[in-house]
This record gives structure tokens, sequence and C-alpha cells, in this order.
């Protein structure tokens, strides 16, 4: 049987993510099957080796990955949708000379993956899920924005360049890798929650799905544990920034009917090596 190992924001910090990999493989070998929630490159200092080591563990079939936001911004600064910034450490990817075969195959990435654990049904995604979002709602979305994403170059980057407000995939394809916030209304935030908005998470649990979710993006977070939810953001590439940074992995007991619930105490956390924070947003 295969262990599934969750591993959160990876943002290019390649060593940690290999110390992880080599735990897994020391503790279970080849039944060791890793689910990656997103954001495989920057920020940290070896975006092109994360790909590369996710990349050849996927094509043996023992991992897994979503599309995150610093992976769009990969594609969309490549397709000059967006400038480079003084915080991207993209640039080797870009430089690259298999450049163009690197963008394709993260666009390809899914934006949501499923699977079941015990009697559970669980999604994996970068950010967050709409509260009004049923499993099946959540499966019909990510497959109708995943279909924009893989289609022609031409149409992928129309797509990608059109406004959010006005394109629904569009509008879905930020909500499911950026959102972290939501208000009674219905309408999101990339933000932590202030005034009227709440934590995205606090607003899905209240609506009681028959599903459980993992997730990453939200670092400042921090490990959250809770029922039906695991969020794995740690921070890795936050090191320096006035606390540590970790790269955390979650090893869900198989035992359990249901894994999701707690207390829970299956974690792995890999301290950074060495510090990375140069500055810019928690994303």
């Amino acid at each position: 049987m295969k262990q599934r190992i969750f591993i959160g924001d990876v943002q290019g910090c390649a060593d940690e993510l290999e110390s992880l990999l080599a735990r897994a493989d020391a503790t279970y070998g080849g039944a060791a099957e890793v689910w990656i929630v997103g954001d495989l490159v920057n920020r940290g200092p070896a975006s092109l080796r994360a790909l590369q080591r996710v990349r050849e563990r996927m094509e043996c079939g023992r991992a897994r990955c979503v599309l995150g936001n610093h992976d769009l911004s990969l594609i969309m600064t490549a397709w000059g949708l967006r400038e480079r910034r003084p915080t991207d450490t993209f640039g080797e990817v870009l430089e690259a000379p298999d450049a163009e075969d690197w963008i394709e195959w993260v666009r390809r990435l899914p934006l949501v993956e499923f699977g079941r654990l015990g009697e559970q049904p669980f999604a994996m995604l970068h950010a967050g899920a709409h509260p009004d979002w049923g499993l099946a709602d959540l499966r019909r979305i990510a497959a109708r924005v995943e279909s924009r994403l893989r289609a022609s170059h031409k149409a992928a980057r129309a797509f990608l360049a059109s406004e959010p407000s006005s394109n629904p995939d569009r509008g879905a394809l930020d909500l499911l890798t950026c959102c972290r916030s939501v208000a009674p209304d219905g309408h999101w935030s990339a933000e932590p929650p202030t005034g009227e908005f709440e934590a995205w998470h606090h607003a899905w649990s209240e609506r009681e799905h028959d599903y459980a979710i993992a997730y990453g993006h939200w670092s400042l977070q921090g490990l959250h544990v809770a029922p039906d939810l695991r969020g794995l953001d740690t921070g890795c590439v936050h090191e320096g920034r006035g606390r540590p940074g970790f790269l955390t992995a979650w090893i869900p007991d198989l035992t359990k009917r249901r894994p999701f619930d707690i207390p829970d105490t299956g974690f792995w956390q890999e301290r950074a090596h060495r510090a990375y924070y140069v500055g810019g947003d928690a994303g």
C-alpha cells in the first residue's frame, strides 16, 4: 500500500525538499508517494532543481503536484504577461536551454488533485476553495480551468491575460491559487482576513462539506491542523524573517478511518538550511 506524504510550499528550497524525499524513501521505500501543494518555484535559490526533483518522481508515478501562484507567475513572466520582479528567483528556469519545455510542463500541472484517505475523500489544492463549493463543484471547476490552461499557447496566453472580474474561469484560477479570506457575500481576497472577511477555511468548515482539503500558500498562518483541513505552508523560504522557516510534510495515519481527524502528530519538519528571506510579500 502506498504511503502518501503531503509536502508544503517548496518555493525553490530544493535542499530541504531533497532531505524530506530522502527521509520518505528511507522510511517507506518504494511505497512513498509524495503529494506537493504547489509553488515549486520562486524566492528560494534552486527553482530549477526543485522542478527537476518533482518531475523525476512524477514521471515514475511516485509524486503528484498542483499548480501554485508562484508557478503561475513563472508562466506569465515567460509569456510576457508579468514583469520580472526583484524578488523573483526563477531566472535560472527562464534562462535554461530547455526553458520552453519547463513552462509547458508547469502549465499542465493540475489545479486540484483528488483522492481518498481511509473513508475520507479529499482534495489537494494550493490556496483555498470557495466555501460554497462541494466536491462535485470543485471537480467541475478545476477541470474547466485546467482545460483552458492546457489549450494551445495562443489560447492559454489569452486566457491568462483576461480579466478575472469578467472571466469566471480566470477568477476561479486566482481563487484556487491565491485565496486567503472570504466575506459573507461570497467575495474573496488574497489578503489575510480583516473587517468582515474571515479565513476561507473557517467559512468552508461551517458548511460541513463531505470532503477534506490539504493546502498551502499561507505561510504567515503557519501549520494549520483542524478537522478535515491540513494547511502545510510553514514558510521555509521565509527563514530570516524574524522567525524560523520549515518545509513541512504531513504523513497521514492510514490505519485511521478518517486520517484528517484530530489530534494528529504525523508531521516531519525540515528546518531551512539557511536564511533566504530578501523581502516581498508572504505569498
